[in-house]
């Protein structure tokens, strides 16, 4: 994939987990890297870990559910590297645990905030600088929950997901002619820290999540890294539209 060298990707939710690992991968492939997250401090440390490497990257702090946050991060992207050619919008959250009717307006808005708005928000600002530049391509975070329904009580969590994937599909449709693809990973059970969050409460969510997989195991964060960059490669230059399950077979049930 020597066509990532020098073409500049920005990835939020960069600081851990899928985020961070997609990061890396784009910068071994000779990308330069907008590292974003809203913990600067974890941002720093993927950047150091990417120059260490001999890459390019630059942290940045960002709240995706802020419009003037999401505006100035493009605009500082460009302003430090030129260009966008390539976006991951990986930042999102779990939500607390509880059932429909227990969750509270707060812990409902914080979900939907952060991981539909804020899908929609990085878009809007990304699809802006990308058709200056006559194309790119964006590749959305949604879920294996976005899918389908779960039952791991978290209310706000597969609406969120199911929300970025129509949103995806409708947005591929309305720049399919303008040079912009817009794709999504929907991962299964993932081994990252969001995930042992989440898990660490209870050993039978653990055994559950792990029972759902019929692969048998949790996936990487390689494993979805390496499906957001084969998105945002030539190779995929007819995928548009698309929610590519990562998931261990998990939708197939």
């Amino acid at each position: 994939m020597q066509e990532f060298i020098n073409k500049v990707a920005l990835v939020t939710g960069a600081g851990s987990g899928i985020g961070r690992t997609t990061s890396l991968g784009f910068a071994s492939l000779g990308a330069k890297v907008v590292v974003a997250d809203i913990n600067l401090s974890a941002a720093d440390d993927t950047v150091k870990t990417i120059e260490s490497g001999g890459g390019q990257a630059t942290a940045m702090q960002v709240d995706v559910s802020s419009l003037p946050a999401v505006k100035d991060m493009v605009a500082q992207t460009v302003a430090v590297y030129g260009s966008l050619d390539m976006a991951f919008n990986n930042a999102g959250i779990t939500g607390e645990v509880s059932s429909i009717a227990d969750c509270t307006e707060e812990n409902w808005d914080n979900v939907i905030n952060v991981n539909l708005k804020g899908v929609w928000l990085c878009l809007k600002y990304e699809l802006l600088q990308m058709l200056k530049q006559g194309g790119g391509a964006i590749v959305n975070m949604a879920s294996a929950a976005g899918l389908v329904g779960i039952r791991d009580r978290l209310p706000g969590y597969a609406p969120s997901k199911h929300g970025v994937v129509g949103l995806t599909k409708t947005a591929a449709l309305e720049y399919a002619q303008q040079g912009i693809r817009i794709d999504a990973v929907c991962p299964g059970e993932i081994d990252t820290p969001m995930q042992g969050n989440y898990l660490r409460e209870s050993p039978e969510l653990l055994a559950k999540a792990l029972e759902s997989e019929p692969i048998g195991r949790f996936g990487q964060p390689e494993e979805v890294a390496n499906a957001v960059i084969w998105l945002c490669s030539g190779q995929a230059s007819f995928v548009t539209g698309h929610a590519l399950a990562v998931d261990g077979g998990y939708v197939a049930q």
